[in-house]
């Protein structure tokens, strides 16, 4: 009987190493390996970085943008709000009397900003990781006005930057990536003195 166990417990302790230094070592390596070669920039977060090589964010994970010179992101979950490591939903159904005073919230905070009619739903609700890079096009385009006064635009232009900003997926909605839109906005509005998408 013992003897057939240690026969047994040998080749298994085998295969462990065998499979934890292929599966957990090589592989893994591997994988960085050819990202970093064929993705690099996927592979290192799809970082944008301003003029002086100083990080600004990324393309795939949202940021904050709070400031009324911006168009600014829906509302996040995420601990703190766009917390890279607290990635989350608020998990609330829509029975919730939480989640219904958390929008009614971020309503009056939008009609107070000047949107009228109808908001889209992405300006009130947060996103299932709540750091969602993207807004709706709609959503851009009900900021668009306090964009413009703010900054002294004509409300057509802005209007004009953020349909060619907008992206048409072959599957999903269409989207606009906040960060990209926001320096587009920094590069057309000549009164942008100083400030940078990014900083919060």
């Amino acid at each position: 009987m013992g003897k057939d166990f240690s026969s047994a417990l040998r080749p298994a302790i085998v295969m462990t190493i065998l499979f934890a230094a292929l599966l957990g070592i090589a592989y893994p390596l591997a994988m960085t390996g050819i990202g970093q070669a064929i993705f690099p920039n996927q592979a290192n977060g799809s970082l944008v970085h301003d003029p002086r090589g100083t990080v600004i964010g990324s393309t795939v994970v949202g940021q904050a943008f709070t400031t009324e010179r911006y168009f600014q992101s829906r509302p996040s979950a995420a601990g703190k709000g766009y917390d890279g490591l607290s990635s989350s939903g608020s998990n609330l159904g829509p029975a919730s009397q939480v989640l219904v005073d958390r929008v009614k919230l971020d309503v009056a905070k939008r009609r107070a900003e000047g949107i009228a009619g109808l908001l889209p739903a992405d300006l009130v609700t947060a996103s299932g990781s709540g750091l969602d890079p993207d807004l709706s096009p709609a959503s851009a385009l009900a900021q668009a006005p306090r964009i413009a006064r703010v900054r002294g635009l004509a409300v057509e232009r802005v209007r004009e930057l953020v349909a060619a900003q907008a992206e048409a997926p072959m599957l999903g909605a269409s989207h606009v990536n906040l960060l990209a839109l926001n320096r587009a906005l920094d590069s057309l509005s000549s009164t942008t003195v100083g400030a940078r998408p990014g900083v919060r």
